[in-house]
């Protein structure tokens, strides 16, 4: 109960929900919300803050979804409060005191003070309707009780908060619990009130809520107020605040009527002027928010209708018009989460449960999720503590995702349990003892479902065994204890085996299978102290050998005996041996923390036992071993544990003392050593161990050896000597054990071992007696008396007598041979102890003999005596308790019932039922009668001499030979009165047969009561087994009258249930009792019926069963009523076989003909014969009675190679008495000169040679077949023109015969385009010599072949370069030699030679390359090179799509094999895509090349380039002719020389001699006219002019210099020089 500032009381009642929940509606958000978030952290309920199981995921996003929304509330109400002085702008002193104002003036009159607890109703009525409003109007709940401050976080979060529970309430919750919030909101319409009193009241009302929750929950505020002088006082401190209202509420009771008077006058002022700004401020607020929804509702139909106009906008994403909301409900109570959203496609909606999508498969029955016209249902049933979380609804389509959130929290009834005892731990309650949803419960029941089987694997494979733990009463918070054992021994996870508990499944998966793993697991269930406990055997085979014939691998590696010098190895001998004996045994070493591994025996060891030295002391190390005989090395086996080189007392020592983290290597620290003492000898030395390998000595350190360590020296020697032998010459031993190695097998030794230290070495100890080196372990003896019996249908159980005097035995093999096949299989792989074990994976019905082999670390024994032969099958057993007992008919003293067979038969067939009864008075059962002294054969006995209208209880027990088995569950109660109603009773003896993965056959038998009419017909329904009972579906709309149905359209893995409902003229009965689960599925192994017709044309159905037991039978019928008596009908069975033969097929006999087989499961296959197979079979029975020869092919006729003509025919098969006559024109011929025939009977092949076809061969030929009574025959007709043509083929096959016989073309003479576009005239020849020539013509002119022919490859050929027109023509080849010539003519004119072009310029078009870009002084040139030119080859330019208008701007042409389109001074208007094409006469080659962009402006730029260069070149200065290079001239003559120059401009003339510039003057005379013309004149030279001149022509684009030579000569020199020549000439001669 709480109480306000004004008196008012609150009530929260814990009996009311809905008060508690109005509660919170109204007060809970102003004082809770903010305070709810500590760190950003939700105050959980105590049931789920309390639990580990509680999903931490679901808080977070709670948590975080709620300070999200609770952020935009916030952001959204600063709208409304930013205009509201008198509910956000108002300090908490000032309500306070206007609060009391008005409750003093109310207070004046008694009527008025008799009337405040309907005040304080009004107020907080006003204060709901202040909610109510904001919440209508978009407000949340801190803007309308709250002011802005108080709508924070709270500023002190460990503050302790007030609580609206009662002490009692308080004490019986944890001390962190908090009272969790469960939001909700109420819509209710609240206008704004025009009239002052409706204002007055309603600030009042918030004043009293105000005032209300700040009392109660501490909540203070400091904001600033500009409304009133009051404000100041805001500032104070809180202490200062409560101080001041104190007084003055102290103040105000005091005072008179008057001052109450005056106060009141002034609070009501003060409120209706901060009335008057509420309300223009709520109006602007309103205005704006309508002004903006109106917006809204325009924006959205425009869209609305633009969607509808473009069919492709209603594609939208999903969104939510209705979204799941949040539920608080009790345990065991349903809720329902609905949502509707909107979206095209519609979207497909999924739901999760903790972000987990939900199965409703998983838990049937659990979840029920349904979706209807755009409305989506997720209902959780029986809602337990676990159903506490987060809910999500996924909406999904292609235009996108969206999701809304709903919160689900289960409460449980107070008191259920002690919450005390339930936090406190396991410790504080008994494990016998659990919680349950209905109190304690001491005793636990623990089923196992779905549970593993006798399993068989391989190693190196995975494995996994797992079982379904069913625990009643099922507790949430407790989990069962979990434990796997192997042959007793209990299981830890590690790196081989791994176990899983999935909360209801347990698993136990092997990662790496080996022969180790073999062996009896076990699961163990423990609740409480109650356990269960299931058991099932593993078998694991050896791996397939990489090398055929090698032995198995070892295998339980372990470390016997471990000290700083050895570790003894053992392991176990493989029950394989690949075939051949094993030799022994290789011992692998590898230090840990590496992966070298080291061989430590050089030659196999047989014993199964070996010291390993050479070990590091301190380090660890893993081993393992691998078997060998003659084929090779078998696989390594698995590795063994790491094990230490230390000596025991060492391992104790640093167990007993924290150590550093595990290095791989143990640090071994020893004893300062002392100057001291020779230590004196080791005592009780003996020999511990002796094989013919090595010899382990043990001893004891003496007693006598100061304080330092002291170390071993072992000594040997041969009986009967003193020869004393050191063995550890260079390492002396640290250990008081050492192994000797090296020994001769057979002889005897003697040993004794010294000790020494740094003071010495002591004397020796006593020798040992005398040591024989061998193998002091003898290999047990063969197990004796082998007798298998009986077990299962797959396993036969093997006892046998153990080896005597058997020393360290490991344990026994078992091997098993189908009788009469000579080949062992293991059944173990794993040695086994005792003397009886269960041999699993044999097959049914197969006879076994059984032998048994013992072993130990000596090796195997001899195989024992084999055991006799057994059939495997299941031992015999009483049958399991009928099930499911019903009433078919009542009358006034009799009842008559109904039960199924039992699930398990016992390995026999069922003898009989005996029934008892018991009356039931009162709810109370009486003694069991037995109703039956016979046994009873059918499922269903009616009971006499019971007492009208008396309840009865029955329970029935099934009998076989092996005796009567365990009755049955006790019936339902009957009431033994007459049946008087008019439908029938229940059909009964519901039996499923031939299940296939779709169909399956449903029989029953009719109700034993009818009703009033007979029965007219059944309607069988069928529902999924695990679905619920409204979900049944009838298979046939009308009623069938047969007592069966083939259902059909089953589903493959899903399990099924049947009924069968019974109708007659008054309506439908009672359905019956189910059939089934029935698991839709066609079993490996599963035959069907067989139709046969035999040779002499008999029908029969036939049918076999691998799996029959020795009691099984056919049982055969048609329409499934049994067919035994039937005149119709013969049934032979045989072993596994059956068949049903028909005497004479009929309409009579259509139906369906089914077997089934009885002892067995449910083995069955039917066959339907309609009319369609009736024709189909009487059809076949005629032709096997009256049989034909059957044909492959018929009779036929083919030319032969010499012009031969064979006739030929094949039959399917042909026996050794086959027959054949050949018929001409209706004669018989035979074999002669002219006719020659053959018979192959294995190919069924008969044929008939003719050397030559002659006219009076003109007529009909007939070949005619018998083979014992069938017969058959075939004709072909030669006659006409089908005798002219055949006659016409073999004269011309006789011809080529003989042409072949000389050198010959095989192929003729043809053409081909070679890839450079040349033509190549190839013939293929045959049967040529060295002699043979080979002539090459054309149009009958002989053509010169330079190179030889080459005929290895009987190819010849003739090449043809660039070919042309020119090249047509006809061509011919001739072959000649001594045996004869052939020839072979090509014609290439005409058609053909264009063909042949086409070809020719399809090449060249192909070996076009890419069109190039280059620029010319004229324009910009496209250019492409082929191989070379024809002008059969059209080329087509086109530009930008349209073809190419030549002129003299842009024209084409082809230079050499250049094919090229010049464009001459280019335009933008040319740029753009080029294509030229090459047309062959039959398709184009294109090829393009794209003159735009960059690559234009490049070629642009580089013809203008060329262009001013080509305009530079042409009008550059130069001298075009008329000076010689040297002129020879007389001295005194005149030299006149003319020049022509050119230049644009007309060049500058200059003139140069001996590189120096020379003038005109009157001696050189230097002249240019005209700008053309340049003179050069020397009047009168002189050998001064004699020189090197030139003429240099220069203007602005170039210069150019013409040089000459100008010699003078003087004619008496030359006449002088002459003379001096001759003379010199004269001498020389002589």
């Amino acid at each position: 109960m709480l109480t306000n500032s004004r008196g008012g009381v609150f009530i929260l009642s814990s009996s009311s929900s809905a008060s508690s929940e109005h509660f919170h509606h109204h007060y809970s958000f102003g004082n809770w919300w903010p305070g709810s978030f500590k760190g950003h952290r939700m105050s959980l309920p105590f049931y789920q803050r309390c639990h580990q199981h509680y999903d931490l995921s679901y808080r977070n996003k709670d948590v975080r979804s709620t300070v999200s929304h609770y952020q935009r509330e916030k952001k959204r109400s600063a709208v409304y409060t930013q205009g509201s002085t008198a509910y956000s702008s108002r300090s908490s002193a000032a309500h306070r005191r206007e609060s009391e104002a008005f409750r003093r003036a109310s207070a004046s009159s008694s009527q008025q003070q008799a009337s405040q607890h309907a005040l304080s109703s009004e107020v907080s009525r006003k204060a709901a309707s202040a909610y109510d409003y904001g919440s209508s109007h978009g407000l949340t709940d801190s803007s309308l009780l709250l002011d802005d401050y108080s709508s924070k976080l709270s500023p002190k979060p460990k503050r302790a908060k007030h609580s609206l529970l009662s002490g009692e309430e308080k004490e019986n919750l944890p001390s962190d619990y908090m009272v969790p919030i469960f939001s909700g909101r109420q819509k209710h319409v609240s206008g704004i009130t025009d009239t002052e009193e409706e204002r007055i009241k309603e600030a009042a009302a918030y004043i009293a809520q105000r005032n209300l929750l700040a009392s109660e929950e501490g909540i203070t505020t400091s904001k600033q107020s500009t409304a009133s002088k009051q404000t100041t006082a805001s500032k104070q401190s809180t202490a200062s605040k409560q101080s001041t209202a104190s007084k003055q509420s102290t103040a105000s009771r005091q005072s008179t009527a008057s001052r109450q008077s005056v106060v009141s006058k002034q609070a009501t002022s003060a409120l209706q002027q901060e009335e008057t700004s509420e309300k223009k401020s709520r109006k602007v607020v309103i205005r704006e928010k309508a002004e903006r929804l109106s917006l809204r509702k325009t924006l959205e139909e425009t869209e609305t209708y633009h969607a509808k106009l473009n069919e492709d906008h209603l594609l939208h994403a999903p969104e939510f018009i209705i979204k799941p909301r949040s539920h608080t409900v009790w345990e065991k109570e349903n809720v329902k989460l609905h949502c509707s959203i909107a979206g095209w496609p519609e979207p497909r909606v999924t739901w999760y449960k903790n972000q987990v999508p939900i199965n409703v498969h998983a838990n049937p029955g659990k979840y029920i999720i349904e979706s209807r016209y755009g409305m989506h249902t997720l209902e959780i049933n029986g809602c337990d503590f676990e159903d506490t979380a987060q809910y999500r609804a996924s909406a999904m389509n292609v235009k996108g995702e969206l999701s809304a959130y709903a919160s689900v929290v289960v409460k449980r009834y107070k008191g259920e349990f002690d919450e005390t005892r339930f936090h406190a731990g396991a410790s504080t309650m008994p494990l016998s003892f659990g919680v349950t949803p209905y109190g304690y419960a001491s005793r636990f029941e623990i089923h196992f479902d779905d549970k593993f089987d006798v399993s068989f694997g391989r190693e190196g494979e995975t494995m996994s065994l797992g079982c379904r733990v069913v625990i009643t009463p099922e507790i949430k918070h407790f989990q069962p204890e979990i434990q796997w054992y192997r042959n007793g021994v209990p299981l830890s996870p590690s790196k081989w085996v791994q176990t899983l508990w999935s909360g209801e499944r347990a698993t136990l998966t092997f990662s790496h299978l080996n022969k180790e793993d073999e062996g009896l697991y076990t699961i163990r269930v423990r609740m409480g102290e109650y356990y269960e406990q299931y058991s099932a055997y593993v078998f694991v085979r050896d791996a397939d050998a990489e090398i055929e014939g090698a032995p198995a691998a070892p295998l339980d590696v372990k470390c016997l005996e471990a000290n700083k010098d050895y570790i003894i190895i053992s392991w176990k001998q493989p029950a394989v041996d690949g075939g051949s004996p094993i030799l022994g045994y290789f011992i692998d070493k590898c230090e840990v923390g590496t992966d070298s591994w080291s061989q430590c025996n050089d030659t196999p060891v047989k014993f199964a036992r070996f010291p390993v030295t050479g070990l590091i002391e301190g380090r660890s190390y893993i081993f393992r071993v691998r078997a060998v005989n003659k084929m090779g090395i078998g696989f390594p086996s698995r590795v063994s544990e790491p094990v230490a080189a230390l000596d025991p007392a060492e391992k104790a020592r640093l167990k007993s003392r924290p150590s550093a983290p595990w290095t791989g290597q143990i640090i071994v620290t020893e004893e300062e050593p002392s100057e001291g003492i020779v230590p004196g000898p080791p005592t009780d030395l003996s020999v511990t161990e002796a094989t013919r390998s090595y010899v382990v000595l043990s001893w004891k350190p003496p007693g006598q050896r100061g304080h330092e360590g002291i170390m071993y020296f072992v000594e040997k020697c041969e009986a009967g000597t003193e020869n004393w032998q050191r063995v550890n010459t260079e390492l002396p031993v640290k250990s008081p054990r050492f192994a000797l190695f090296d020994l001769a097998e057979g002889k005897s030794y003697c040993f004794r071992v010294r000790c020494s230290n740094s003071a010495g070495v002591g004397e020796p100890s006593e020798a040992t007696e005398v040591t024989v080196v061998g193998d002091k372990l003898d290999i047990p003896k063969a197990p004796g008396k082998i007798i298998p019996s009986r077990n299962t249908d797959t396993s036969v159980v093997v006892s046998w007598e153990e080896s005597k005097d058997a020393k360290e035995l490991v344990g026994y093999y078992i091997e098993a041979s189908v009788a009469g096949s000579g080949k062992w299989e293991p059944c173990n792989n794993n040695p086994v102890k005792g003397s009886r074990f269960t041999c699993h994976g044999l097959v049914t019905g197969q006879s076994y003999i059984f032998r048994v082999r013992a072993v130990n670390a000596a090796g195997l024994s001899e195989y024992s005596q084999d055991s006799e032969a057994i059939e495997v099958k299941a031992a015999i057993a009483p049958p399991s308790p009928p099930c499911d007992i019903t009433c078919l008919e009542s009358f006034r003293d009799s009842m008559v019932l109904g039960w199924k067979q039992p699930d398990k038969i016992g390995g026999a067939e069922i003898t009989g039922y005996y029934v008892n009864y018991r009356e039931v008075i009162d709810g109370v059962p009486g003694k069991w009668r037995e109703a039956n002294v016979k046994a009873v054969s059918e499922e269903a006995y009616k009971i006499s001499n019971l007492k009208e209208n008396m309840v009865y209880q029955f329970q029935v027990a099934a009998m076989n030979m092996a005796g009567l088995g365990a009755p049955s569950a006790v019936s339902e109660c009957f009431k033994c009165e007459e049946w008087t109603i008019a439908v029938p009773g229940p059909p009964h003896s519901l039996k499923c047969s031939e299940v296939r993965k779709d169909s399956l056959v449903l029989q029953w038998k009719p109700p034993v009561h009818s009703g009033r009419t007979p029965v007219t017909g059944y309607f069988v329904d069928l529902k999924e087994a695990k679905a619920k009972e409204d979900q049944w579906r009838g298979l046939n709309e009308a009623a069938i009258k047969n007592v069966y149905l083939k259902v059909r359209g089953l589903k493959e893995g899903v399990s099924y249930v049947f009924r069968v409902r019974a109708i007659n003229q008054a309506g439908v009965g009672k359905p019956s009792d189910l059939a089934g689960p029935v698991v839709a599925e066609t079993r490996p192994g599963t035959k069907e019926v067989v139709v046969n017709v035999d040779d002499d044309g008999v029908i029969s159905l036939n049918f076999e069963c691998d799996k029959m037991t020795p009691k099984s039978e056919f049982s055969w019928s048609k329409d499934y009523v049994s067919t035994e008596d039937s005149p119709r009908l013969e049934v032979e069975s045989k072993g596994n076989k059956t068949k049903m033969t028909f005497k004479d097929l009929g309409m009579d006999d259509l139906g369906i003909y089914s077997c089934d087989v009885t002892d067995t499961d449910g083995i069955a296959s039917s066959y339907l014969i309609d009319e369609e197979e009736l024709k189909r079979l009487l059809a076949l029975s005629h032709e096997h009675k009256f049989p034909t020869v059957p044909v492959k092919s018929e009779l036929a006729v083919e030319i032969l190679e010499k012009g031969q003509v064979r006739f030929w025919m094949q039959a399917e098969k042909l026996s050794g008495n086959a027959k054949v006559n050949y018929i001409f024109n209706e004669k018989e011929i035979f074999e002669g000169p002219k006719y020659k025939m053959h018979i192959d009977r294995n190919t069924g092949i008969i044929e008939m040679f003719m050397e030559k076809l002659q006219d009076e061969d003109e007529g009909t030929y007939t070949f005619q077949l018998q083979d014992g009574k069938a017969t058959n025959h075939s004709t072909v007709v030669l006659v006409g023109d089908v005798f002219k043509k055949l006659q016409k083929e073999a004269e011309f096959q006789r011809q080529e015969w003989i042409r072949k016989q000389g050198p010959h073309f095989v192929e003729y003479l043809s053409w081909e385009v070679t890839g450079e576009c040349n033509v190549l005239l190839k013939c293929k020849v045959a049967n040529i010599k060295k002699e043979t020539h080979i002539v090459w013509y054309k149009d009958e002119r002989e053509i010169s072949v330079d190179e030889k022919h080459d005929f290895k490859d009987g190819i010849c050929t003739l090449l043809i370069t660039e070919f042309s027109k020119k090249d047509a023509g006809i061509y011919e080849v001739i072959l000649k030699d001594d045996r004869g010539k052939d020839k072979s003519r090509l014609k290439l004119v005409d058609e053909a030679f264009k063909e042949l072009m086409m070809e020719v310029c399809k090449k060249i078009a192909l070996s076009a390359t890419d069109l190039k870009i280059q620029s010319t002084a004229e324009g910009i040139q496209l250019y492409s090179f082929v191989t070379y030119y024809v002008e059969d080859l059209k080329v087509n330019w086109s530009h930008n799509g349209s073809a190419i208008r030549y002129s003299d701007r842009v024209k084409t042409g082809v230079t050499g094999e250049q094919i090229w389109l010049q464009i001459n001074e280019p335009t933008p208007n040319d740029k753009g895509k080029y294509v030229m094409e090459l047309f062959d006469g039959k398709t184009g080659h294109q090829k393009t090349v794209d003159l735009s962009g960059q690559a234009y402006d490049e070629a642009y730029a580089e013809f203008q380039r060329l262009k001013q260069a080509a305009i530079a070149e042409k009008n550059r200065a130069r001298v075009l002719g008329g000076l010689p290079d040297v002129v020879t001239i007389q001295e005194g003559k005149a030299l006149n020389l003319t020049c022509n120059v050119w230049g644009d401009p007309p060049p500058e003339v200059s003139w140069l001699k001996n590189e120096k510039a020379l003038a005109s003057d009157d001696h050189c005379n230097l002249k240019f006219e005209a700008g053309r013309t340049a003179y050069f004149t020397i009047n009168g030279v002189s050998t001064a002019d004699s020189g090197k001149y030139g003429l240099v022509v220069k203007n602005k684009y170039g210069s150019e210099t013409s040089d000459f030579t100008v010699s003078v000569f003087i004619p008496e020199e030359e006449a002088r020089m002459a003379a001096l020549e001759s003379l010199k000439g004269g001498k020389k001669a002589k």
